[in-house]
C-alpha cells in the first residue's frame, strides 16, 4: 500500500470520500486540498462504459478549452513547403523545419509536447512511430495535427487544445487548468471537455456511458464528481 504524506493525509481530511459532489462543490474542493508550493495542475479521470478492444468503441478527440491549460505548450512543426515555414512561425510555433528536426528525432530529441505536419512529409514522418507513437507525440488527421493549415494548428495548440484517448482500463484522462484558475474558469474548462466526451459516445455502447469522475490537483486527493449533474451537458 502506498505510504502518503503528510499534506496529503491532512487534504484526504477535507473531503468526504463517501461523496459525489457538484462540479462547483467539487471544484472549490480541489482548491482547498491543493496545498504544495507551486501552481498546481488540475486533472480529470473520466471512466468510460466502453471496451476500447473493439474499434467501434474506441473513444479520442480533442478539444480547445475556453481558458486554456495553463501550461506552455512546445510545437514543432515539420513541412518541406517554405510558405507553411512561414506560416508556422508566425502563429508561434517553437520549432519550424524538417530535415533537421528528423534526425534529432531519430537521435532521441522529443523535447516538445505537440508535433503539426504537413500531408506531404507524413511518408517520412510515419517512420518515426516506434519513437513519436509511445509519447502521444505522432501527428494524426484526427486529432488536427496532421493539415495544410498550420496556422490554426499552431494557434490551438498553444491556446489550450487539448488531445484525449480512452485507455485500455475504459479511462480518459486530462489537464483541465491550474490551481491558480478562477473557479468559474476551472468550470467552464471541465464543461467543455466533457461536453465533447459525451457528444463522441459510440452508438455501440449500451448502458452507462459515463461511469464516474474524478479531478484533483497534482498532489491532491481525488474528488468524485456527481456524473449525474453534468449529463445535461451533451
Amino acid at each position: 500500500m502506498a505510504k502518503h504524506s503528510k499534506r496529503y493525509l491532512e487534504a484526504l481530511k477535507k473531503i468526504d470520500k463517501s461523496k459525489a459532489y457538484s462540479l462547483e462543490e467539487a471544484v472549490q474542493k480541489v482548491k482547498e486540498t491543493a496545498t504544495a508550493k507551486f501552481d498546481e495542475t488540475v486533472d480529470i479521470a473520466v471512466r468510460l462504459g466502453v471496451d476500447p478492444r473493439h474499434a467501434d468503441q474506441m473513444v479520442r478527440g480533442t478539444v480547445v478549452l475556453p481558458y486554456g491549460t495553463g501550461k506552455k505548450v512546445r510545437v514543432l512543426v515539420l513541412t518541406k513547403q517554405p510558405e507553411k515555414e512561414k506560416e508556422a512561425i508566425e502563429a508561434g510555433a517553437d520549432y519550424v523545419g524538417f530535415d533537421e528536426y528528423i534526425n534529432k528525432i531519430k537521435e532521441g530529441w522529443t523535447d516538445v509536447d505537440v508535433i503539426i505536419a504537413t500531408p506531404e512529409v507524413m511518408g517520412e514522418v510515419g517512420k518515426l512511430g516506434k519513437i513519436l507513437g509511445p509519447r502521444g507525440l505522432m501527428p494524426n488527421p484526427k486529432s488536427g495535427t496532421v493539415t495544410n493549415d498550420v496556422a490554426k494548428a499552431v494557434r490551438e495548440a498553444k491556446s489550450g487544445r487539448v488531445e484525449f484517448r480512452v485507455d485500455k482500463a475504459g479511462n480518459i484522462h486530462a489537464s483541465v487548468g491550474k490551481i491558480s484558475f478562477e473557479n468559474e474558469k476551472l468550470i467552464e474548462n471541465i464543461k467543455t471537455l466533457l461536453s465533447t466526451i459525451i457528444k463522441l459516445r459510440p452508438p455501440s455502447v449500451k448502458g452507462q456511458y459515463i461511469k464516474n469522475i474524478t479531478i484533483s490537483s497534482t498532489m491532491g486527493p481525488g474528488i468524485k464528481i456527481d456524473k449525474n449533474s453534468i449529463m445535461s451537458l451533451s
